[in-house]
C-alpha cells in the first residue's frame, strides 16, 4: 500500500516541459482554523501556504475538456511575488524550485469507472522565481534535438 503522505521529488521541467505563466497568488484557507488568522500552514515546516495559479504552456494539456490551469502550493513566510512580465500585457513566466508531487484519489471528477474516482497529483514547490532562460526548458530542448 502506498502511504498517503508520499512526496515524489521531480524537476520543474518534468511537470511543465513548455513552461508556465503565473496567473495569481493567493493564501490557502484553513476552514478548520478559528480566529483572525485562517491561513493554512505547512504540516512539516509550519510556514504559511500560498496557492499559485499557473497556466501550463504544454499544447497537449487541456485536451478532452480538461483545464490548462494548475494550482501549485508554495510554503513561505511571506507571499511569493511573481516576476515582472517580459511581454507587456501577458502574465509573467515562472519557474519553481523543489517541486514535489503527491498522489491522491480525486473522487470529485465524474469518472465512469466502477469506483467513480481517479488518481490525481497535488503539486508543491519550495519557491517561485523567473525562468533562468527565456526560451524552451532544458527537457524540451533535449527532446527536440
Amino acid at each position: 500500500m502506498v502511504p498517503m503522505t508520499m512526496k515524489v521529488p521531480v524537476p520543474f521541467e518534468y511537470v511543465f516541459p513548455y513552461g508556465a505563466l503565473c496567473l495569481g497568488v493567493e493564501p490557502v484557507k484553513d476552514f478548520d482554523a478559528k480566529g483572525a488568522d485562517d491561513q493554512a500552514r505547512d504540516k512539516e515546516s509550519g510556514r504559511r501556504l500560498w496557492q499559485v495559479r499557473v497556466l501550463d504552456l504544454d499544447p497537449e494539456s487541456g485536451r478532452f475538456g480538461e483545464s490548462k490551469e494548475v494550482k501549485v502550493k508554495v510554503a513561505a513566510d511571506h507571499q511569493p511575488v511573481p516576476p515582472e512580465p517580459t511581454v507587456p500585457g501577458y502574465p509573467p513566466a515562472v519557474e519553481f524550485a523543489g517541486v514535489t508531487l503527491t498522489p491522491y484519489v480525486n473522487s470529485q471528477k465524474r469518472c465512469t469507472d466502477r469506483c467513480r474516482a481517479r488518481l490525481a497529483w497535488s503539486v508543491r514547490a519550495d519557491s517561485m522565481s523567473a525562468p533562468e532562460s527565456s526560451g524552451r526548458s532544458k527537457a524540451t530542448a533535449a527532446a527536440a534535438a
